[in-house]
């Protein structure tokens, strides 16, 4: 998302200013061209031959380098997005009453891109009223602030002030500054993860669904634009995008009840939840004791969830369903993409050792009604989520 961006760094006087490096290092990683501008005093907390070798860019310090004149009006041109981190409590108050004194000042007051600004400060200083009106007044001015944390100081205390970690950054600028408008305006609902079937209070019937895939493929169709609802069953897994809303159930019938009030609201509906397939008819109250003989249960179904909106589907609707199956693979998954009024199915198997529950990498081979059969993987679960979307995007758009 990242990759081909350009990305200005600025970087004042703070003790923060050593989490730039990391900062300059997964912009780069990413295929964002990155460029640094600084302060003069920041060259005490950070080094600039550091950070042009990370960027592989000459850092811009002064106003003459050499017997070359600091081109600042072309840097604030040149960039996407002007990211100032650290920023110090100084630079601060000099950015809000419009003051220029150094190169990094003079880039800002002429940059035409969007600027974003991470302070860092000790606390009494960043509850101070005038640091407070200054933040004001820069976001007046049109420029995005990301919230400082709290945690451990430089002075030893522990408060509000701490600089955005870096990765958190990186987190912000993707999902606030570069997300594609491919699926603009578009709706999608994905579910992820297993069910949970209650036995007693502490017993349940379940799978090996770790909700990895479901969760890739609700970021994937985040990034492409898309506004996402996720249903998510029991998982370790967590999204680093606010933007993606989350519901958490448990059982198959919460899950249902779930979509049943989401779907009819959804452009897309990806159902890539290993829903339990049978329930207990009857959950005790009190744990069950160990006894002498065997323990019987009961079972009955549980509402299919994919059948029941796949019933309920309208023409501009576009519904994924999955199958994972053991034998007779590709004729059990069209069975399913017809029987569930699918516009595709998503099919893998647990015979391939790269592919199916908690693991990292998934093999796929979509169909479609037409007769499309696409394979993809083995590979990473993020770039199968990639492909899948990818797929959905030319079906929707055709």
């Amino acid at each position: 998302m990242l990759h081909g961006k350009k990305i200005l760094i600025g970087i004042t006087a703070s003790i923060a200013a050593y989490k730039s490096i990391l900062l300059v290092r997964l912009l780069v990683k990413q295929g964002a061209e990155v460029k640094v501008v600084m302060t003069p005093a920041a060259k005490d907390f950070v080094s600039p031959l550091v950070l042009s070798t990370l960027s592989k860019n000459n850092v811009v310090i002064e106003w003459v380098e050499g017997n070359e004149w600091s081109n600042h009006v072309m840097l604030g041109r040149w960039a996407d997005v002007f990211v100032i981190a650290p920023l110090s409590c100084n630079t601060l108050a000099k950015m809000a009453h419009g003051l220029c004194d150094n190169v990094l000042l003079a880039v800002y007051l002429s940059a035409t891109c969007p600027v974003v600004v991470a302070p860092a400060m000790d606390e009494d200083m960043w509850q101070h009223p005038a640091t407070q009106k200054n933040i004001s007044l820069i976001k007046e001015y049109g420029n995005t602030v990301i919230e400082v944390s709290n945690g451990e100081l430089a002075s030893g205390l522990f408060g509000d002030g701490r600089m955005a970690e870096p990765e958190e950054i990186l987190v912000f600028l993707t999902e606030k500054s570069f997300r594609s408008a491919e699926l603009k305006g578009k709706k999608a609902m994905v579910t992820a993860g297993p069910t949970y079937e209650a036995i007693d209070p502490v017993r349940f019937v379940g799978n090996h669904s770790s909700g990895k895939m479901g969760f890739a493929l609700a970021e994937e169709l985040y990034l492409r634009g898309a506004d996402v609802e996720l249903v998510s069953g029991p998982t370790q897994q967590k999204t680093v995008y606010s933007g993606i809303r989350i519901t958490h159930v448990v059982s198959a019938a919460d899950m249902f009840r779930a979509c049943e009030a989401t779907f009819p609201s959804v452009d897309i509906a990806i159902m890539s939840a290993a829903v339990a397939d049978f329930t207990p008819v009857n959950v005790a109250n009190e744990k069950i004791k160990k006894q002498s003989g065997n323990l019987e249960l009961s079972f009955e179904k549980t509402k299919d969830i994919l059948q029941y909106i796949g019933s309920k589907k309208t023409k501009s609707q576009y519904i994924v369903g999955f199958a994972l199956e053991t034998n007779n693979e590709k004729e059990n998954a069209l069975k399913k993409l017809q029987s569930k009024n699918a516009d595709c199915i998503v099919l893998n198997s647990l015979r391939d050792k790269k592919a199916g529950f908690g693991i990292d990498t998934n093999k796929i081979t979509i169909l479609d009604r037409s007769g499309k059969e696409i394979e993809s993987g083995p590979k990473p679960k993020k770039e199968i989520a990639k492909d899948i979307v990818s797929f959905i995007v030319t079906q929707i758009h055709a």
